[in-house]
């Protein structure tokens, strides 16, 4: 539908709408000049270091935390809704196949819609409170399921179904190495998955709410977000900071390594971010986590983050700039012995919570997302040429 120029004032906003308030949300917060961010009412960093994933699942989705019977309650139905529908596990080897290098991510975007559409999901436009939230509980639980199947069937593997008595971490580990993990990874495993659950309007989040926003069913919705994060500018960097990592190689190559890269001006993977001003709080906690499993990978990713930000202070003054949560991200997957290929897919894990809590908050709004853009091709119009004899 075209926009009516004369009834509508266009206003000029930064690149990226930085800085743009589009909507108000109850969801969480990101303070980046304070270095905080909280979901709902409560520090996010604080729920990691105190709260299993299910009550800050809880928390999300139902705007409160759980009582200890809550609790239960919620991790039990949570549970019972990891297995698959039959005819999404039985297209799952040729989605895997299909999605070949690209990995579980890709595969996840045709999984979700097969899930949705076996499952039923109708438009959220269309349904009440109720059943999207149903909708979002039984497409968050079944992704860990779908993204821990497609990369076993990827590398020759069955997939090792679900097991309710485990948590939503523990589970997760046990589903991709077909081993029951030990209490410390599983927990590592867990904080991490917490501090990533929400993280303000990022660009995964505004897609799910821009579709949301359209009435979709809550899988369509999922779908875009999860196209949104595979971006590497987005979700692909826990990866590519142990890269970084790899690429030095040993501590006497750190400052020279550094130095060729800053001159350049390329991008150090896992330093930055758009948000935050002062030290990333998830990297501070997953750093923590990091050195209380000890090891040389650590002290080397420390000594490259204190290298990294005194080269900067002395050759871009002014200039700060930390590690953010895909440099210690990485650092704790390895430690809990996750490949590579699986680390963005463990983000959209727990990313997917965050996700749905936007998509219901979304969905009690009728008005479409539809901004403008402002033409700057040649003048219209142009009478069409004729078509050559």
């Amino acid at each position: 539908m075209s926009v009516n120029r004369s009834a509508t004032a266009l206003v000029d906003v930064p690149r990226g709408l930085a800085g743009v308030v589009v909507t108000d949300t109850e969801v969480g917060d990101v303070r980046g000049v304070e270095g905080f961010y909280h979901y709902r009412q409560y520090s996010a960093v604080e729920l990691a270091r105190t709260r299993p994933f299910e009550d800050v699942w809880h928390l999300l989705v139902h705007g409160e935390l759980p009582d200890a019977e809550r609790a239960a309650a919620f991790a039990a139905e949570t549970a019972a809704l990891r297995r698959l529908p039959d005819e999404v596990r039985a297209a799952l080897p040729a989605i895997a196949a299909a999605s070949g290098r690209s990995g579980p991510l890709a595969g996840l975007r045709t999984a979700l819609s097969l899930l949705g559409a076996a499952k039923g999901f109708r438009p959220v436009y269309d349904i009440d409170a109720d059943e999207r939230r149903r909708d979002t509980l039984v497409a968050a639980a079944a992704v860990p399921t779908l993204l821990t199947a497609l990369h076993r069937l990827g590398g020759g593997l069955d997939p090792v179904e679900p097991r309710a008595d485990l948590s939503y971490a523990a589970n997760y580990l046990y589903m991709l190495t077909g081993s029951e993990p030990d209490p410390e990874r599983t927990r590592a495993i867990e904080q991490y998955l917490i501090s990533t659950i929400d993280h303000g309007f990022n660009a995964s989040t505004f897609t799910a709410r821009v579709i949301t926003s359209t009435g979709a069913d809550v899988a369509a919705c999922l779908v875009g977000a999860v196209g949104a994060l595979s971006g590497p500018l987005h979700g692909g960097a826990p990866s590519r900071a142990l890269d970084t990592l790899d690429a030095i190689g040993t501590p006497d190559r750190i400052d020279a390594w550094i130095r060729e890269r800053v001159l350049a001006g390329d991008r150090i993977m896992g330093f930055g971010h758009p948000v935050y001003r002062t030290e990333d709080p998830r990297s501070r906690m997953l750093r923590e986590i990091a050195e209380g499993f000890g090891g040389p990978r650590v002290g080397f990713a420390v000594e490259v983050e204190r290298r990294v930000e005194a080269i900067l202070a002395e050759l871009k003054p002014g200039r700060a700039l930390h590690t953010n949560v895909e440099f210690y991200a990485g650092v704790v997957m390895e430690l809990c012995g996750l490949p590579r290929e699986m680390f963005t897919p463990t983000f959209a894990a727990a990313r997917v919570v965050g996700w749905s809590a936007n998509i219901l908050e979304q969905a009690q709004d009728s008005k479409i997302i539809r901004p403008v853009a402002r033409y700057v091709g040649p003048g219209a119009p142009v009478k069409v040429p004729e078509t050559a004899a």
